[in-house]
């Protein structure tokens, strides 16, 4: 939300400083984010003066260039070399003296004026142009100002350019009321009268006593609500004799300011209105609403509409709809209006709509056409029903002031059934339970009444109030609380000097336990720990994965519409994102879910710890060389992890699909692990051209398997270990995990430890072969393990070997 210091303060009582009114702001439970300056010409035009033209020479080493003098109202005249074709003698112009700094609309870098000499020249300054100061975009020549202009005036004082203070407000969304500069100011009065214990009231434009039309021979129009759940109220007035032109200044100052962009006085008043009250308004051509009948309505589903941007849209059967006599459809409701009856330069008559539309019907409308405007933000969030009308006078009354023309016929107010306030109780001891704080009844009733509620009654325990239409969240005694503290300050709730809590047992410790080990096990390991969106785009996964992806309802955007399915793709996002950066080695982690279902109402998340690295392994230096992160660093720190949990893979499946190649991890039978490397098709679809190596790792099976382990210690053997080394002859097919699963079967109890340390490929030994060199370690508890002991064991394997690989021992 985006609050002017200026438009604010026009509604305030008394003067409050910038700083000061953030701090009551934050305190008041409206945020402030942000505090910036703002200035409708960047710089405010500081240090630039009038100086006038005193002579004018030729250079005599450049022939566009002239030597000038000048004088700026003080002090000796000033020597300034110009380049502008248009300068002469006698001329009032733009001056900027050396130490000002301009910021020039063709460049984003602001320019300081430094003692120059150009061709041999001094030059003690540069005169302006208006693009060159920036307050327009000519630069054929110097900009010359009125002859009676006087010199050494500030340009600050002829232009007077436009500042401000804005706020940005990080505004909750139960915070309708906020969302406005009269609602800000009516917390801001709340806390003064408070802390300050007396009485302010807001400088409120809707106060509008005396209200008449100018005169009744206007256009008759009439308005009629087919759906009254969706419309509970409809106001509106004719307004005859306009003139649609440019705004005043002080109303594109404002509007400016907080980034909304001047279209024409008729809908500039709209959006000021908005903003200074929550209240969304829409201005008709009169002229294009045929019978002079206003419908509120649906249409049927397929109506073709064409909206204010020039695209048609086909409406929903939801959808409501401001239509004409005839039933054609002129407005989506509190959304977006229609080409064919918006305001132009010709138009005369206007006919201005105030009303209060459902919240739930605006969001579904506005979602569905993707048409997230500031009216709609405002009607789903639900308006002041109360304001409606006063509302409507204030904007009528403007338009008359800024636009001419006359208040034609009598205003119009559709109220089918009228709402009523919802009351709230508050007992005084659930007060003092959930504020921590005892408070008078009188400060209850001051704080409430400060913010619009009614005081009703007061029982022995109790206070009574009616909920004011501004505020469609305050229904509960809690709420009532909440407004209570956040007007008195969160800051001055007692601290209690002991506080009684029952702890309750954490169940899911152990994960959490596990999770952090993994973690510090990981950044040891040079890893960053990534955080990324659940929600990503169905363009990424094929048509088989969709059959079974959680879809948003209400997505935000087109490209994030699903739940993801699968974790590669997010962090091919982040590789993206850093790679463009020129952060190239990456080694990340994340843990995060996945989702999917198998039918309506039935969802499934599943936790996963993920991998991702990709670049060099390490850069170079002057021991080592650079060396690209493999296969087998990913396996390393795979297998780290379990050895850290406690476990042990069973069997490696090679795995292939369209995302990567790689291996399937078993754990006690169990597949846990899938890693690999990613194709470069799938990496190439996120921009990413280098390697990337990926694992995916089911979180919770993986801790359940961890859970079973027993923990058992045994005493360091005092009996020395004896190594053997094999080198076996196999075919190229036979891998490492082949030879562990044949060294098992060889049932050889007193082998501890098994290690593959070279691969040898030669044509010498066979095209089709390889040779692996094996160390296998032997060691007994009881006893020092002889020569004949290591031998039988070393025959036991060879045989393995032999009969389960076709291994041949290289001697």
């Amino acid at each position: 939300m985006t609050i002017s210091y200026n438009w604010l303060s026009s509604y305030l009582p008394e003067n409050i400083e910038p700083e000061k009114l953030s701090k009551i702001l934050t305190s008041v439970g409206l945020e402030v984010e942000s505090l910036e300056k703002f200035e409708s010409l960047k710089g405010g035009l500081q240090g630039l003066l009038v100086a006038e033209v005193l002579t004018c020479e030729k250079h005599p080493d450049a022939d566009k260039l002239k030597i000038t003098t000048v004088n700026i109202g003080s002090g000796n005249p000033l020597q300034v070399v110009c380049g502008a074709p248009n300068v002469a003698v006698g001329q009032k112009v733009i001056l900027a003296p050396i130490g000002t700094t301009i910021y020039p609309v063709s460049s984003e870098t602001p320019l300081t004026m430094k003692k120059a000499k150009i061709r041999g020249v001094e030059s003690e300054g540069m005169i302006c142009a208006e693009d060159e100061i920036g307050i327009g975009e000519s630069h054929d020549g110097i900009l010359v100002l009125p002859a009676d202009t006087v010199a050494g005036t500030p340009a600050a004082d002829i232009f007077k350019p436009y500042t401000d203070w804005i706020f940005e407000i990080g505004l909750t969304p139960n915070r309708m009321d906020a969302m406005s500069h009269l609602g800000v100011a009516r917390d801001v009065c709340a806390y003064l009268a408070h802390h300050n214990k007396k009485h302010y009231d807001v400088k409120t434009p809707l106060n509008i006593n005396g209200f008449k039309v100018d005169n009744t021979n206007g256009p008759k129009f009439s308005v009629e609500i087919e759906n009254t759940n969706a419309c509970r109220r409809y106001c509106g007035i004719t307004i005859t004799g306009v003139k649609v032109a440019e705004s005043p200044e002080w109303l594109k100052n404002y509007l400016g300011a907080i980034g909304v962009r001047s279209i024409n006085n008729i809908v500039d008043i709209t959006n000021f209105i908005l903003h200074e009250t929550g209240q969304p308004l829409h201005a008709f051509d009169g002229a294009k609403i045929t019978g002079n009948k206003v419908i509120v309505k649906n249409l049927p589903a397929g109506t073709p509409f064409i909206t204010l941007d020039g695209k048609e849209r086909l409406l929903h059967e939801d959808d409501l709809l401001i239509c004409d006599g005839n039933g054609a459809p002129m407005c989506i409701a509190g959304i977006f209006g229609g080409l064919g009856s918006g305001v132009t330069e010709s138009t005369s008559t206007i006919f201005l709509e105030s009303a209060f539309f459902d919240a739930i019907v605006t969001r579904k409308s506005s979602y569905r056409h993707g048409l997230r405007t500031d009216a709609a933000t405002r009607f789903e969030k639900g308006v002041d029903i109360g304001n409606t009308l006063s509302v409507l006078k204030r904007a009528a009354l403007l338009i008359k002031e800024i636009a001419g023309g006359e208040l034609a016929g009598d205003i119009i107010d559709v109220l089918p059934t009228p709402l009523e306030k919802k009351v709230v109780s508050l007992k005084f001891h659930y007060l003092k339970k959930l504020s921590g704080k005892n408070y008078h009844p009188d400060t209850v009733r001051q704080i409430l009444n400060s913010l619009g509620f009614t005081f009703i009654k007061e029982g022995a325990n109790d206070l009574w109030f009616d909920v004011p239409f501004s505020k469609p969240d305050v229904s509960l005694p809690a709420d009532l609380v909440e407004e209570i503290m956040r007007i008195d300050g969160l800051d001055n709730v007692e601290i209690p000097s002991s506080i009684q809590m029952s702890p309750s047992p954490d169940i899911n410790s152990d994960n959490h336990a596990w999770k952090n080990k993994v973690a510090d096990t990981l950044a040891a390991s040079g890893f960053n720990e990534i955080f990324t969106n659940s929600i990503t785009n169905s363009k990424y996964y094929n048509e088989d994965i969709l059959k079974t992806v959680v879809k948003m309802i209400n997505n935000l955007s087109v490209d994030l519409d699903i739940m993801r399915p699968a974790m590669l793709e997010s962090g091919l996002e982040v590789i993206n994102h850093n790679i463009n950066r020129r952060n190239l080695n990456l080694r990340l982690f994340e843990f995060g879910k996945t989702y999917y279902t198998s039918e309506i109402g039935k969802y499934t998340e599943t936790n996963h710890l993920s991998l991702y690295v990709t670049g060099l392994n390490h850069e170079p230096h002057w021991r080592a060389k650079a060396e690209k992160a493999d296969f087998y660093f990913l396996k390393g720190i795979v297998c780290k992890l379990l050895q850290l949990l406690g476990l042990s893979y069973d069997l490696l499946e090679p795995v292939s699909n369209e995302n990567f190649d790689g291996v399937v991890v078993n754990i006690h039978r169990q597949p846990v692990i899938t890693m690999g490397i990613v194709k470069p098709a799938k990496a190439a679809k996120f921009d990413v051209k280098q390697q990337v190596l990926f694992a995916d790792i089911l979180w919770d099976n993986l801790v359940n398997l961890a859970k079973k382990n027993k923990i058992s210690y045994s005493e360091i053997s005092k009996y020395p270990a004896v190594e053997r080394d094999l080198a076996l002859l196999v075919n190229k097919s036979v891998t490492y995990a082949q030879i562990k699963d044949a060294t098992k079967k060889a049932k050889i109890n007193k082998l501890t430890k098994v290690n593959l340390f070279d691969v040898f490929e030669s044509e010498k030994i066979g095209a089709d072969k390889k040779s692996m060199a094996v160390s296998f370690t032997f060691q007994d508890n009881e006893k020092t393990l002889l020569d004949k002991d290591i031998e039988g064991f070393v025959d036991k394997l060879i045989k393995v070997f032999t009969n389960e690989l076709q291994a041949e021992i290289r001697m």
